[in-house]
């Protein structure tokens, strides 16, 4: 175990042309021992040049990578005490099972082979693999091989391990199974843990922290309720979430925000009025971008308040537990925003429909910089108690 520090760290490219492509940018997380971060962003982001930069499968350009205080930058990959887990699994396919997992230990180390033997089967036992150590890797499922990159990583007991969208290659069902197999297992070895996912779901689910990046840029380290609830800025936002939240450009205009698509006031679909905190919270702000999470915008048999907006139902998605209705404002029947409503609510494409926005569940941000004026609080978030 050990905790992994990581000091602007920079990765920069030359093209062909000779020009230069920053792939990471100035990226600094510290990870405390036995954590699980995950790092989550869209393709190209820099989240895999980051993870291979700590493996010491790239140079870093400037910056450092501290491993308990040790600064590892310049040691070779195999020196690092580091095990990572690729999406392609990686596995010898001339060797068995056993084989595949005792190979790094036989190169890298000098225990004699009957107890290198007895860690693979104890290794096998724990991943449910012990009757499948003697059979070739084209014999296995992909369920299975992943797990065999896991105990092959597993075997040589490192201070951190890296995980390069281990879970990309397996069937929905297969995923979700192995993300609660691989958060249990984690939890049992209290290994600090790196891992590098496009999925959102992945990234909420499974990490301690987030890390979430975009452009070779850090945009927000937060746990997963703090990133979804107090997103740093639009990006964070709008990327953590599926639904997406929804977005309103708006125009600060004294005590309330004007819509103006395309930036004309004067073509306004709806006036939000606000109150005093959120003003305050707007500061010098003239272009205000609004968000809410889709379930947080509720549908109402009828307009009461101020915050109550008249809609037409667009689409309707169907998902079990809940439906997603896309909704539009009769004055711009090409924009939509989405509410989230329970299953059982029966709502019909074409209807008109009543959408209430509460501003204890509005977000801002700046309309230039992007980043969040006033997020909803975490006060009010219900916790469950143990039973004593």
């Amino acid at each position: 175990m050990a905790r992994l520090q990581l000091d602007d760290l920079t990765k920069v490219f030359t093209d062909d042309d000779g020009g230069e492509i920053v792939a990471v940018e100035d990226v600094s997380v510290d990870v405390p021992d036995g954590e699980f971060l995950v790092l989550v962003g869209p393709s190209g982001c820099g989240k895999s040049t980051t993870l291979r930069m700590i493996a010491g499968l790239e140079t870093v350009t400037s910056g450092h990578i501290r491993l308990d205080d040790r600064v590892i930058d310049e040691r070779k990959p195999q020196d690092r005490d580091i095990a990572m887990v690729f999406q392609s699994y990686a596995l010898y396919p001339h060797m068995t099972v056993r084989e595949n997992m005792s190979f790094g230990l036989e190169e890298s180390t000098d225990l004699p082979d009957e107890e290198i033997r007895e860690l693979v089967t104890e290794t096998g036992e724990m991943l449910g693999i012990a009757e499948l150590l003697e059979r070739k890797p084209s014999e296995l499922s992909g369920g299975q091989r992943q797990r065999v990159a896991l105990g092959r990583a597993i075997v040589r007991d490192p201070e951190v391990f890296l995980m390069d969208e281990p879970l990309s290659n397996l069937d929905a069902k297969l995923r979700s199974e192995m993300r609660t197999e691989l958060q249990r297992l984690q939890e049992d070895l209290d290994t600090t843990t790196v891992y590098v996912t496009h999925d959102q779901t992945e990234a909420m689910t499974m990490g301690d922290r987030i890390a979430i990046l975009n452009d070779g840029k850090l945009q927000q380290v937060a746990t997963p309720l703090e990133a979804y609830h107090q997103p740093a800025n639009r990006f964070v936002a709008g990327f953590i979430g599926e639904p997406s939240m929804n977005f309103f450009e708006m125009e600060v205009q004294g005590d309330q925000l004007v819509h103006s698509p395309g930036g004309d006031a004067s073509a306004g679909e709806f006036t939000y009025p606000i109150s005093t905190d959120t003003r305050e919270a707007i500061g010098d702000s003239v272009r205000v971008t609004m968000g809410i999470r889709p379930e947080d915008v509720e549908i109402v048999g009828a307009a009461e308040q101020s915050r109550d907006f008249d809609t037409t139902v667009d689409v309707v998605e169907p998902m079990g537990d809940e439906n997603n209705v896309y909704l539009t404002f009769s004055t711009d029947s090409d924009r939509t925003f989405v509410a989230t409503v329970g299953g059982m609510r029966r709502v019909q494409e074409g209807q008109p429909a009543v959408a209430r926005l509460p501003e204890a569940a509005v977000h801002l941000f700046d309309g230039e910089s992007g980043e969040a004026l006033k997020n909803r609080s975490l006060e009010t978030a219900e916790m469950t108690e143990p039973e004593v």
